[in-house]
């Protein structure tokens, strides 16, 4: 063979390799796992709601929590069930629930006394669903450093119940676990790089997701929604901005978050109207005579 046929030669088997691999990276790219897409969010609907705190989703109803109420809908947001006095049954003294989270028909609330930007008396509470009254509480485990409780979510697939800590930049870069079997501390998770006044925290299809209340309302800047992607041994997690929310009616405070996963939907409480200072409604925005609370709800495509 001359050395111009062997030259077109490799040319060609070249040539043959380069379409092979680019054809295997496009079949790779079409298979990309369902987590691994990215998903965007098309802002459906916006109800006014009776809480100001969170959100959960479960079958076919609406659960919102106020600081010191508890409200269960049906899915067109008429309201079911209500109670005004959540705090009946506490050994140690609370007044105030954060975002929360239902699993089995079982509310799960961080519940806490807050007020001026401290917390203290960090509890784990568990509500019957209908009823709406308490049913049990887990041990708090004091020496993790927590040092508040804005949120709380429910992860069945790992029977693990996370904590997430609005105050304090060292306590709210980890989510604190413990057992949903028994309430059991199970230990701490780090995030890098650690998200700011975390406000909500909702498991959905194998990851969490954290919403902060890091814009300022003062300077129309909105807030985040984050996206935790745990490590293997749960000890540390990586942050990945997941959504902006600049589509909301008026910038305020975001608060809890959840997924309805049988309409594929993100469901987003957020506070307008009220100035907040240190965590409490300090006076009115200029329109405004009272905090409005909404669920915004988004498509997920």
């Amino acid at each position: 063979m001359s050395k111009r046929k062997r030259i077109v030669t490799v040319l060609m088997i070249l040539f043959l390799l380069w379409g092979c691999a680019s054809e295997k990276k496009q079949e790779e790219k079409a298979e990309a796992p369902e987590e691994m897409k990215e998903v965007s969010y098309v802002l459906n609907s916006v109800h006014e709601v009776d809480g100001r705190q969170g959100i959960a989703c479960e079958g076919d109803y609406y659960w919102v929590s106020g600081s010191a109420t508890l409200t269960k809908y049906d899915k067109d947001f008429n309201v079911v069930a209500e109670n005004s006095d959540p705090f009946k049954g506490y050994e140690l003294e609370v007044n105030h629930i954060g975002d929360i989270d239902v699993y089995n028909n079982e509310l799960y609330l961080g519940v806490e006394h807050f007020m001026d930007g401290v917390g203290s008396n960090i509890q784990v509470a568990v509500y019957d669903g209908d009823t709406l009254e308490l049913k049990r509480v887990f041990p708090f485990n004091s020496e993790t450093g927590q040092l508040e409780c804005s949120g709380i979510a429910v992860d069945p697939d790992h029977k693990i119940v996370f904590m997430c800590s609005w105050i304090d930049h060292v306590s709210s870069s980890y989510l604190y676990m413990y057992s949903l079997e028994d309430g059991s501390y199970l230990g701490k998770m780090h995030m890098t790089p650690y998200p700011q006044w975390l406000q909500g925290v909702a498991y959905f299809n194998g990851n969490l997701y954290v919403t902060c209340d890091d814009g300022d309302a003062e300077d129309d800047l909105p807030d985040h929604m984050y996206k935790v992607t745990v490590s293997e041994d749960c000890k540390t997690a990586d942050i990945t901005k997941e959504k902006v929310f600049d589509d909301v009616t008026r910038q305020g405070e975001i608060e809890g978050l959840t997924f309805d996963k049988e309409r594929n939907q993100l469901l987003l409480l957020y506070n307008r109207g009220a100035r907040i200072i240190l965590g409490m409604p300090s006076g009115f925005y200029e329109g405004y005579v009272r905090e409005i609370h909404e669920v915004f709800v988004y498509d997920m495509k």
